[in-house]
């Protein structure tokens, strides 16, 4: 399997950087079940300040994990899945590669196999 810098890779790098930290996991966790929240409403739900809330949300946002809308004077985060989508996509095809290496090892070990009688 190929992993080429460019646009997806990036996106899939950009992904499991931002899914690295359990506080994003869990906004994102806190946002697929409200569906839409601000940063206040999530601080609530999470032992984090609002300002750390933010900067992860930023993070999440920069990952094209989530998404903010200003109406009035709050932000609203929704998630977006499409990067997501993307990261799956990979993570497939990498254990699809690594289903078939170890497919090939396997044949190789059993051709070598002495016949047993």
């Amino acid at each position: 399997m190929t992993y080429e810098r460019g646009g997806a890779a990036e996106t899939v790098d950009g992904v499991l950087v931002a899914l690295a930290d359990p506080t994003r996991r869990q906004l994102l966790d806190l946002l697929a079940a409200q569906g839409m929240a601000t940063a206040t409403t999530l601080a609530e739900r999470l032992p984090v300040s609002r300002q750390a809330i933010v900067k992860h949300l930023a993070v999440l946002d920069a990952a094209g994990l989530v998404t903010g809308s200003r109406v009035g004077r709050e932000v609203r985060y929704t998630v977006r899945p499409a990067a997501l989508d993307a990261a799956a996509r990979w993570m497939a095809a990498l254990a699809a590669d690594w289903d078939r290496r170890l497919a090939t090892i396997k044949r190789v070990a059993e051709a070598a196999e002495p016949e047993q009688g």
